[in-house]
């Protein structure tokens, strides 16, 4: 895959150059103020800026490292001096500031961009509408304990400029975001991994599916030859792009569909890895990820380490003692014989019904939040199939009661977590499982899905 864009005039500067060029950080999260340090770094004027307000810990982390900032306001004098801004993920294209430095010309990269002018790193890139974080971190493990000298960034952990700036590792994983691909324009992926695109934040793309693809696809633009590119065979927007697109990367499907010669494939309970050196077989019942979905995934992280040639031992190990992250199908705990499961990060209804997929029997589900324009409809077999009640956690229910209620006799309404854990706990029996996969995002009661995923853990502790 091709793009045209254009190159910053900032990357030829050499180090005493950039003494007085100043470089604008928009945001002031994890993403933007580990820019702001790397930048420092590396020479440049760096002057932060965030619209909102600045949590204490990032202010004092600016403050120790002497860098210019400010909160609550964009200042315009500054910022329009910056030779190139980092802008970060959460700030969309409509949001003034960027609106006036696009019409100014003024150059405006993402974070993973900027930091990779100074790594040497070869990077696994990940993205995809459900899954990344999970094939992510198994990525991770897998070539952590292969020896590998290898870091965690991207939309997870410490930041990717951060860690430029202070490590010196010889690989990266990286989750990547639609919106952080959206700004990278010359950062190439040596593995790049595409799991699957279903619609999300397609109020980002003006409500077009195919923008939003193809910010997706941005995770192969650089690529040469010896590069490779693992995406889903079974997934119908990633094959309807390919088909009219070329790559130059080496190409490495899976499928639990169809027999393939080259990448990976299900054979009855076997997952089979080919790549063009190495070969793998594991049985899909000594994966520590279950559910079909996590095949999926786990087939993506296995063809990766076949790629970089790692030990089948190691790679079937790794498989089998990885721990999933936080807040997504985490196991809480086993209370009276219900299992209780946290997957606060489902924010949407495709990774609610991975969720539900996985589920071996029947469960309460605890669903609601902010709905960002969701079609419930995909839900509704495996809901009738494996869902006895849903409890409604959020500020307004009405669309969840509207696409349930013929399907589902009790749906019950609550505005706290707390309440949402005793209702469902009183409604489910021993054997069943209490869900949160909420298919929303959390604005509406909590600052984020982590907040979300804490409480609700704490209030089932506490039953």
């Amino acid at each position: 895959m091709s793009e045209t864009n254009t190159i910053s005039s900032i990357t030829s500067f050499s180090l005493s150059e950039k003494a007085g060029v100043r470089l604008v950080v928009l945001g002031a999260g994890e993403s933007g103020v580990g820019a702001a340090y790397l930048a420092q770094q590396q020479g440049y004027d760096v002057f932060v800026s965030d619209f909102g307000p600045i949590a204490d810990h990032y202010k004092v982390q600016l403050q120790g490292w002497k860098i210019r900032f400010e909160e609550n306001q964009h200042t315009e004098a500054e910022i329009f001096q910056a030779a190139e801004v980092i802008k970060s993920p959460g700030i969309p294209e409509k949001a003034p500031i960027v609106k006036a430095l696009r019409e100014k010309g003024i150059s405006v990269i993402s974070e993973i961009e900027f930091a990779g002018r100074y790594t040497h790193a070869k990077i696994v890139g990940i993205t995809g509408s459900n899954g990344k974080t999970t094939t992510t971190s198994l990525t991770y493990h897998i070539l952590k304990n292969a020896g590998l000298n290898v870091g965690l960034a991207g939309n997870i952990g410490k930041s990717f400029a951060y860690q430029v700036a202070t490590e010196h590792f010889d690989y990266y994983v990286l989750e990547l975001s639609s919106f952080m691909l959206d700004d990278m324009y010359q950062f190439k992926m040596h593995i790049a991994i595409l799991l699957n695109i279903t619609p999300d934040h397609l109020d980002r793309y003006n409500y077009q599916m195919e923008n939003y693809v193809t910010s997706k696809f941005r995770i192969t633009q650089n690529q040469t030859a010896d590069d490779y590119f693992i995406y889903c065979a079974d997934d119908a927007e990633t094959l309807k792009y390919m088909t009219e697109h070329t790559f130059e990367a080496q190409l490495l499907p899976f499928s639990i569909q169809k027999e393939l010669p080259l990448g990976a494939y299900l054979n009855g309970e076997e997952i089979n890895i080919n790549t063009p050196k190495n070969h793998l077989q594991m049985t899909i019942n000594k994966l520590a990820l279950q559910g079909k979905h996590n095949i999926y995934n786990s087939m993506a992280s296995g063809i990766t380490a076949k790629i970089l040639e790692l030990r089948n031992d190691t790679v079937r190990e790794s498989m089998g003692d990885f721990k999933n992250i936080a807040h997504r199908l985490e196991e809480v705990a086993v209370i009276s014989g219900i299992k209780f499961i946290n997957d606060s990060k489902a924010t949407n209804v495709n990774s609610t019904w991975y969720a539900l997929e996985s589920m071996p029997g029947k469960v309460v589900l605890i669903l609601g939040g902010v709905d960002k324009g969701n079609d419930y409809n995909e839900l509704r077999d495996l809901v009738s199939k494996k869902v006895k009640a849903i409890v409604c956690l959020g500020k307004d229910n009405r669309r969840i009661h509207e696409a349930f209620s013929d399907e589902i006799d009790t749906i019950v309404d609550t505005r706290s977590v707390k309440d949402a854990v005793q209702a469902a706990y009183h409604l489910a029996k021993k054997g069943e499982t209490v869900l949160l996969s909420p298919a929303c995002a959390s604005f509406d009661l909590f600052k984020n899905y982590e907040e979300r995923g804490d409480q609700f853990k704490k209030a089932v502790m506490e039953l």
